[in-house]
Parts: structure tokens; sequence; C-alpha cells
């Protein structure tokens, strides 16, 4: 029974993964104005299956000089750390309903900077370690500014579980008195997946492909799902955190269309900033998060955390 669950989890995902990235290509397309893929199956729609059939059937590529053992296990350990994530998540189909479910994911996110570290590092090549390098510090330096916000939604739920968010957010969704918080949050999310304008650690222009040059096939393969999955899995945590749907137990199905369409709307978000923005430098990634954003989300973090108790301190009218 645990095995139908976890497949009937894993299964979606990677099919939404599948087409998250036909719709990427399709929205590049059309707003660099030309047509993207269109030409296996109708419209296209058969590229994915096309893409993971030609990436699973070539022969994987191992350089001379690399550590075997960990290039072999970091792409696998991408997948499967971006996969767990999911499980707390409230999804109609969630696996498990955890006491401390916000607390588990932070911890899962930090694990998941080990496989591209392994990665880079394992290649044994110059261009693969500077990515991994700079993985790691943005990684570590964004996560400082999500653990920050996540403290004051954290008060203000009264609780880790995430199924609590959507008791608490029943009459208004917290990104109307937090929408500081919730900008700061979006910019940070695009940061913690390395996609645009955030993608140094894979930026074509100066590293060739950064962490993952010396991949090919299946393990890249691997890699790309474990990205695109952590892109859903972000957006869909993004709307239980700040656009939570109100769960009514004789309608299951209208909270998870609700939930399903704001995760959408913020996955193409994350789609539409990647035409729109260039790649930062990386002082200026840097400088983004120690000098604004970090000071900003200490400061929301105090207010936040007082509000509770000047309202408790405030004498009820008579």
């Amino acid at each position: 029974m645990y095995l139908i669950n976890t497949a009937t989890l894993i299964v979606p995902i990677l099919l939404a993964v599948a087409f998250l990235t036909l719709v990427e290509r399709k929205i590049l397309g059309y707003m660099q104005l030309r047509k993207g893929p269109n030409v296996v199956g109708p419209y296209g729609l058969l590229q994915p299956i096309a893409d993971a059939v030609k990436l699973f059937i070539k022969e994987p590529l191992y350089p001379l000089t690399s550590s075997t053992l960990l290039f072999t296990i970091a792409p696998m350990l991408a997948l499967t750390t971006a996969l767990i994530m999911w499980t707390p998540l409230p999804l109609p189909l969630s696996l498990i309903n955890m006491n401390l479910g916000l607390l588990f994911m932070l911890a899962m996110s930090s694990l998941a900077v080990y496989s591209i570290l392994w990665s880079g590092w394992a290649s044994n090549s110059k261009y693969p370690l500077i990515g991994a390098l700079r993985a790691v510090a943005q990684t570590i330096s964004y996560e400082v500014s999500l653990a920050i916000i996540l403290l004051p939604i954290i008060i203000m739920a009264g609780s880790f579980t995430l199924s609590a968010l959507a008791t608490v957010q029943q009459y208004t969704w917290l990104l109307f008195p937090m929408w500081p918080l919730a900008m700061m949050w979006f910019v940070s999310t695009l940061a913690e997946t390395n996609r645009a304008p955030f993608d140094l650690t894979e930026g074509e222009s100066e590293l060739v492909s950064g962490y993952n040059v010396e991949y090919a096939a299946g393990p890249f393969a691997l890699f790309f799902l474990a990205e695109y999955a952590n892109i859903i899995m972000m957006n869909a945590l993004t709307t239980a955190l700040f656009f939570s749907p109100s769960y009514h137990p004789m309608l299951p199905e209208l909270y998870s269309i609700n939930f399903t369409i704001k995760t959408l709307v913020l996955t193409t978000c994350f789609l539409w900033v990647r035409a729109s923005y260039p790649r930062f430098r990386y002082d200026q990634l840097m400088h983004l998060l120690w000098k604004n954003f970090l000071p900003l989300t200490l400061a929301l973090c105090m207010l936040f955390t007082a509000l509770p108790i000047i309202l408790a301190c405030i004498p009820p009218q008579t």
C-alpha cells in the first residue's frame, strides 16, 4: 500500500516536470518570436517523451580522472532529495502530515546542495568545480533569508505544520499582511532553485554549462528532472505559505483545483522571469542578499514577532 501511495505521488510529479520543460520552451519561443518545439507529435506535445528516450538510451560518459562513485551518486541524490521534499506538502495525495513539515523542507533543501557540490568536485574539471562552489555560496546565502522569512509565518500560524496554514488563511491570504516578505520569498526561491536571473551555477557564457558540464545521457537527465521538480515544489510551497485556499471537507476537489492553478501561475512567473531578465553578476547576487534582503527580513521578522505581544498587552475594550 505504501508503494502505491508513493507511486501516486512520484508519477504525476515526473509527468508535470516533463511537460513543464515543453511549456518553458514554448513560452520562451513565443516571447522571442519563434515557434518552439512543433515537430514531434501534434503541436510538439510529444517532445518531452522524445527527449527522455534520447537521453536514457544514450551511453553515459565518465571522465577518466573523475571520482566514479561520487560522480554516479550525485545525480541520484539530486533527484531523491527533490522528490522527498514533496512528502509534507498539503496536496490531495500527500504522503504524510508532518508536525515539523516546514523545518523538514528547509533541512532537505539544504541537503540538495551536496549533490551539486559532489558533481562539481567529482568531475575533476575546473568549470564544474567553479559552478559547484558558486552553488554552495548561493544556496547557503539565500537559505538564510528563506529561514528568516519562515519565522514570522510560523509565529502567525502557530505551527510548523503546512496543513495548519490553510486554516490560518481561511479568511485572508498571508500575502496581504506580509507582502514585502512574500516578494523577497519569491526572489529567494528563484535563487534557491538556480533559476534565471540567478543561474550563475550554470552560466553558459562563463562556465560552458556549470557543474553538470561533464554529465551526459541518463545522469544529466536526473539533474534536469531534479531542477524542474524543485521549481514546481517551491511554487507549491509558496502557494501553501501565502495563497493557501481554505480546505473544505465537503469539497476536497475544489481545494485541489485551486491549489494547482495557483502553483501553475507561479511556475509561469518563473518562466516569464527567465525570458525577461539578464543574468546577475556574482557580486550583485551577493549584494542583493547580504545588504538588502537580510536587513529587511530581520526588521520585518522583529515586527511580526512583536505584533502578537503588543496585541496581547492591549486591554480589551469595555
